[in-house]
Formats: C-alpha cells, sequence, structure tokens
C-alpha cells in the first residue's frame, strides 16, 4: 500500500493493487496522526450493548474521513448517538478494531477489503468481490450495500493520445505498447494487478525502460508528469479531481483487471441493526463516484474545505439530514 499521503489526499494506505498494506504502515499512520496520539487510546472504549450508541472510525486519509463524516451526520440524523474516532490508519488496525469493538463502523473498498481477509482470492468484477466478501468476512463483521461510488486504480491519458490513438479500453493502447512511457508507484512492475496484469490481460507490454517510478501514487508529481508529456500513461485513482481538471481520459477495463474497489461500510455484526443498515443503504444509494470526486475536490482541492463541513454540506444537499422514512 501507499506508505505516505500526498496533497491529493490518496494515502497508499488505502487502496493499492491487491490491497496488500506493507506491515509498517499501522504503526507509522497511527504515530502521525493526531501529534502521536492513538484514536483507539481514547478513552470511553466501545459502545457497549447500546443499539443506540455508535463509533464511527475513518482511515488515515482525506477521502476516508469525509465518507466516514457523511455516515456520522445521516447516522445522528436518524436518531443515533454517535461518536468517532478517525485517522485510524490502514486495516491492519481498523479492522482489528471493529473486532475488538472500540469501532463499529467504517468506510472501506471492497476489492481490497476482500483482498486482506483472504489474499488467495481471484475476484475482481463487482459482481465477484460482492459475492465473495460476506464468507471472508466472518461472523464478527458484515457490510451493508456497497455504493456506486468507486475509488479504484485506472489507466489514464490525456485527451490528446486518446484522439491520435484512437483509445477507450487498455486494450487499445497494447497496439501502441512500444511508444508508451508509464508512470506509477514502482510496485506497479510487480504487483499482479500492475504491469504483470496488464500484460496478460490485454497484451500492454511495457519495456522495463518505458517504465517511470513515481512515488506519490497517482498525486500531484504523476499528473504533472502526464500532463506535460513525460509520461504516455499514467496510474491514478478514479475519484481524482485532476481527472476532470485536466481532461484526462480513463481507459476502461472490460476484464477487470483492476479489482472492484466501491465505497461499502463495515459494521461490527454485534451493531448491526435494520435501522442502522436502512440509514447507510439510503446514502450509499446516493454515493456517486462523481460525488465522491466532488467531495475529494472540496477537501483536497484549492477549498481545503474540512471534511467534517464538506460531509455536513453534502448530507443537506441530498436531503439526507433527516430520517430516513
Amino acid at each position: 500500500m501507499r506508505t505516505s499521503n500526498t496533497s491529493s489526499g490518496h494515502g497508499f494506505a488505502r487502496r493499492t493493487l491487491g490491497g496488500l498494506a506493507v506491515a509498517t504502515v499501522a504503526v507509522v499512520s497511527l504515530a502521525a496522526c493526531g501529534g502521536g496520539s492513538d484514536p483507539l487510546s481514547a478513552e470511553g472504549e466501545g459502545s457497549g450493548d447500546d443499539a443506540n450508541a455508535v463509533i464511527v472510525g475513518s482511515a488515515n486519509f482525506p477521502e476516508s474521513e469525509t465518507v466516514a463524516n457523511i455516515y456520522t451526520e445521516v447516522l445522528r440524523a436518524n436518531g443515533f448517538d454517535v461518536t468517532t474516532k478517525f485517522d485510524i490508519g490502514s486495516r491492519e488496525a481498523y479492522i482489528p478494531a471493529l473486532k475488538d469493538a472500540s469501532i463499529d463502523v467504517i468506510p472501506d473498498y471492497t476489492g481490497n477489503l476482500l483482498q486482506y481477509l483472504d489474499p488467495q482470492s481471484t475476484a475482481t468484477s463487482a459482481a465477484d468481490v460482492n459475492s465473495a466478501l460476506p464468507g471472508a468476512l466472518g461472523s464478527e463483521l458484515t457490510i451493508t450495500t456497497a455504493a456506486p461510488a468507486e475509488d479504484k486504480d485506472a489507466v489514464v491519458v490525456t485527451a490528446e493520445t486518446a484522439q491520435k490513438w484512437n483509445l477507450t479500453s487498455i486494450a487499445d493502447l497494447a497496439a501502441h505498447s512500444a511508444e508508451v512511457k508509464f508512470g506509477a508507484p514502482a510496485e506497479f512492475q510487480e504487483r499482479r494487478a500492475g504491469l504483470p496484469g496488464l500484460k496478460e490481460n490485454y497484451g500492454l507490454d511495457i519495456a522495463p525502460a518505458n517504465f517511470v517510478p513515481i512515488a506519490d501514487g497517482g498525486g500531484p508529481a504523476t499528473v504533472e508528469a502526464l500532463a506535460s508529456g513525460q509520461i504516455t500513461a499514467a496510474n491514478i485513482f478514479t475519484t481524482s479531481p485532476a481527472i476532470g481538471k485536466n481532461n484526462f481520459v480513463v481507459l476502461t477495463d472490460p476484464k477487470n483487471n483492476f479489482p472492484a474497489q466501491n465505497v461499502v461500510p463495515v459494521v461490527r455484526a454485534a451493531k448491526s441493526t435494520a435501522e442502522l443498515t436502512r440509514a447507510l443503504d439510503a446514502l450509499s444509494a446516493k454515493l456517486t463516484t462523481e460525488e465522491l470526486v466532488k467531495l475529494n475536490d472540496a477537501v483536497s482541492g484549492d477549498a481545503k474545505t474540512e471534511p467534517a463541513a464538506a460531509a455536513k454540506q453534502w448530507v443537506v444537499n441530498q436531503g439526507l439530514d433527516k430520517p430516513v422514512s
């Protein structure tokens, strides 16, 4: 996973190829947030047996905190007594926190969650990932309905390149393999869904000399390299506001080389109720990729809106500030 956050909010501790995190991420991220404080050490422990009391957590990057704030606002609007523990860190920290009742709900991404829980899983399509997840969650965890919003790896090119080569899918890029300089994190060269998968699934064969390692995980340096023509294609996440701002083109991935990564609420099974599920399902239904891009832009773009404020405004705009009928 990404070992550092960038100014665009794309922390590698969340979503990288296959969803595997380096062992040190949890420790580093916990020490890095809150001036060295651990959100899981806060007094009050878990929410106990009160079905109305819910603790919402988040990972340690802006998108997760923004979505967690949305969960918080909607649950409160539906009568839940919500407290929060944000900036927890990676899955190595927050999945155990769910299991030991330190938190009750947290946003995650379907494909990487499955890969974390079942490293042997080969599911990549949304249908296959959603089918496999319940079994991988075990008895202590559950999920509600995943949102349409998807924050996944993508192969991205400029509009000029797409027009020049008539590109719509990754397969179309394969014929130009020898001409493509590809920018991505160094591990993209080795990971199953990186260059090996692109070669196997689409015949996109990037020579080592044409791979440009860029360590910001699809952030500003990658965007600048693509926009300036230093690279021809890049690995950028689908909820990056930079895609629309730069008129970049996301090439389709019909063979699902990159696992589906829909935003999904993960819930401690003991806290799962019909009321909680109904509230989370209502908000997930309105959380599209387009809406998530807008939220990311508000928080990590020029406006620098606080995640809590961006979430509160979004909930009002979506009419979710009232109890779900």
